[in-house]
């Protein structure tokens, strides 16, 4: 499976499409702002969205969930501890001065352990709560979807609704700190990078 990254919007957002190139399958995590864009790339390469995925429910990555649910036609899947985030969409847009995105209701609800199909591949959902309570990563061969717990060199902020900091550590540590050390992280902003370079120098989560 190949993940292609689209570093988008005002708050260096990475939006992933997740292809199975055997069957042209594809699943979009995470679709923020300014990602229109990249549907005229699954288009132009006659991809077919089997599932849109959502890390968590901030707004900049759920922004244009409707869009591509309109174009796609592909069900949305979310942690429901993330619901009360994704209906709080009028005071998150409040919060940055923008008109309110339209919401989309899930219509499957992740857990810790769901296997998602994409094609002849598959993502395995581990619940990565402390960014938020519903906060989720998806789990590939070779790689990590990460959202917001994750970084290269940082973790995610947890002084937001929902957030903890003790919980979003021991996330790390027990749910992504586990798999192999060259695993690429591909987080919610910034760069890659990989399990055994954040187990060596992130500063926040080092014993």
């Amino acid at each position: 499976m190949i993940v292609e990254t689209f570093n988008v919007g005002p708050l260096d957002n990475n939006t992933y499409l997740l292809v199975d190139e055997a069957t042209g399958e594809a699943a979009l995590v995470d679709p923020s702002f300014d990602s229109r864009p990249i549907w005229d790339v699954i288009q132009q390469r006659g991809l077919k969205v089997t599932s849109l995925l959502n890390t968590h429910a901030h707004i900049d990555h759920v922004v244009e969930n409707a869009y591509f649910q309109e174009m796609t036609g592909a069900p949305l899947a979310l942690h429901d501890a993330d619901l009360p985030l994704l209906h709080a969409m009028e005071q998150q847009a409040l919060w940055m001065g923008i008109e309110a995105p339209q919401v989309v209701e899930p219509s499957r609800s992740l857990t810790d352990g769901d296997v998602i199909s994409i094609g002849g591949g598959s993502v395995r959902v581990a619940h990565t709560p402390g960014h938020s309570r519903g906060s989720v990563s998806f789990i590939g061969e070779g790689f990590v979807i990460s959202g917001d717990a994750l970084f290269a060199g940082s973790i995610g902020r947890t002084d937001l609704p929902g957030g903890d900091l003790t919980t979003l550590l021991d996330a790390i540590r027990s749910r992504l700190f586990m798999l192999d050390a060259d695993t690429i992280v591909y987080p919610g902003h910034g760069r890659s990078t990989t399990i055994g370079e954040e187990r060596r120098t992130n500063p926040y989560v080092r014993p």
